[in-house]
């Protein structure tokens, strides 16, 4: 046999084409394929009839076929439709060129400032710090809002809770956090919020500058799977910068839209639905999130703010209690406080940061105890105080609270465009106190 006939012997038995699979069948949110064989988590993209293709992530592996949901949505797929095996993963651009930018879930630009130049990429999964490796809060983080600094203090590597009903005044006391604080690199991820609030939130909270400050953008009518990632993308930039030494701001607004998406995920795949419909693996994948903020030994740190959407102002929603129970700490946003016009509205008797009394100093620490203790003397005897009831004397605690009543609430006030140093709020509340 001549070595011609023995290579084209050879290449009988080489099949040199890409592996692909097809469409089989298509549900409203998931598509199933048969002919490869990829594990859950995969990454797929699909080859459309019309030429045009779009990514899959796998959910489902079974016997003979496998289903995925795809970052868009099911129109315009058909059977038959060619399915391939991304082996790249999911994964996000990172570098010093995306400061500055507004990003989609899968980390292309939507800001019409061109394309991102000297990226490099990392994966959008990754697992959260090891216990032994976190290291110890022990620095004021600083917002520049007096509420929060001086009753609330935030140390570098909290996860705090910003909990609210709609029209309370999150996004605000957001772009009060971003403005003020005195992280070096801030990424913001607006999940599942109205097209509208995204220009609006960049120009009416931040001024316009995004100066440090990347946006990760998934909009309502995003796909469930973009909803979903564009949180877990927004969270590998921070970790990139934190794994460069530095101290980074990561705020989400909301975990309330990220756990929707989720539950549109899992109901489709047939999962029991629990308390108001979300099913279990909602619950399991907040702390897949969140944990991953913190602060690591020999690295930086991510300072992350997560808000969560308070449906009818009830705290005992199932998506408020979970993120209760993972993060460091809650700032409870009053309805009522709104309606009276003090703003930012924290209701500063039900919020509580669980890092602040092992950072902040003695001196401080009696201040707030005080101010706390005047101000809930206040709360409880209002009604009385207002119909002329209470007499000063007969409480001496309550007369200063009376007192001071005037002076305690212009230290929760704040406008939204005033920034103050933590050094100068401490200052002001020891001396109020």
């Amino acid at each position: 046999m001549s070595l011609k006939e023995l290579r084209v012997k050879l290449n009988q038995n080489i099949n040199l084409s890409p592996q692909y699979g097809r469409i089989r069948k298509i549900s409203p949110n998931i598509v199933y394929a048969t002919g490869i064989t990829p594990s859950v988590g995969d990454v797929v993209r699909i080859n459309r009839s019309d030429g045009s293709d779009c990514l899959g992530m796998v959910i489902v592996s079974e016997d003979e076929e496998f289903g995925f949901t795809p970052f868009s949505f099911v129109e315009g797929f058909k059977k038959g439709d060619k399915v391939t095996l991304d082996k790249e993963g999911l994964l996000f651009p990172v570098g010093e060129s995306i400061l500055g930018r507004v990003l989609d879930p899968l980390g292309r630009p939507i800001d019409d400032k061109g394309a991102l130049k000297d990226i490099s990429f990392v994966p959008v999964i990754t697992p959260p710090i090891k216990a032994m490796k976190r290291g110890i809060i022990d620095e004021v983080f600083s917002v520049g809002v007096k509420s929060i600094d001086g009753l609330l203090t935030c140390g570098k590597g909290q996860k705090m809770g910003i909990f609210a009903g709609s029209g309370v005044g999150k996004s605000t006391l957001m772009g009060m956090i971003v403005k003020g604080c005195s992280a070096p690199i801030k990424v913001i991820a607006l999940i599942g919020e109205r097209g509208r609030e995204v220009p609006e939130f960049i120009q009416k909270n931040l001024n316009g500058d995004l100066n440090n400050t990347i946006l990760i953008v998934a909009t309502s009518d995003d796909s469930a799977l973009m909803r979903k990632y564009g949180a877990f993308g927004a969270m590998a930039i921070a970790e990139y910068f934190k794994n460069q030494g530095k101290d980074v701001l990561f705020m989400m607004d909301s975990v309330t839209r990220f756990a929707m998406a989720q539950r549109e995920i899992g109901l489709a795949l047939g999962e029991p639905p629990t308390t108001k419909g979300y099913p279990p693996s909602v619950l399991s994948l907040l702390p897949q999130l969140m944990e991953r903020a913190g602060k690591e030994e020999g690295k930086g740190s991510i300072t992350a703010f997560f808000t969560v959407l308070v449906e009818g102002d009830d705290l005992t929603d199932p998506i408020a209690d979970q993120a209760r129970s993972i993060l460091d700490g809650h700032i409870i946003l009053s309805r009522e406080m709104t309606d009276y016009g003090l703003y930012p509205p924290i209701n500063i008797l039900n919020s509580a940061s669980r890092i602040s009394n092992d950072i902040i100093s003695i001196e401080h620490k009696e201040a707030a105890r005080k101010f706390r203790r005047l101000y809930a003397l206040l709360k409880e005897n209002e009604i009385l105080i207002r119909i002329g009831s209470y007499q000063k004397g007969f409480d001496a605690q309550l007369d200063e609270a009376i007192d001071k009543k005037s002076i305690m609430e212009d230290f929760l006030k704040q406008d939204e465009n005033q920034n103050f140093l933590y050094a100068e709020s401490v200052e002001k509340l020891i001396n109020l106190m």
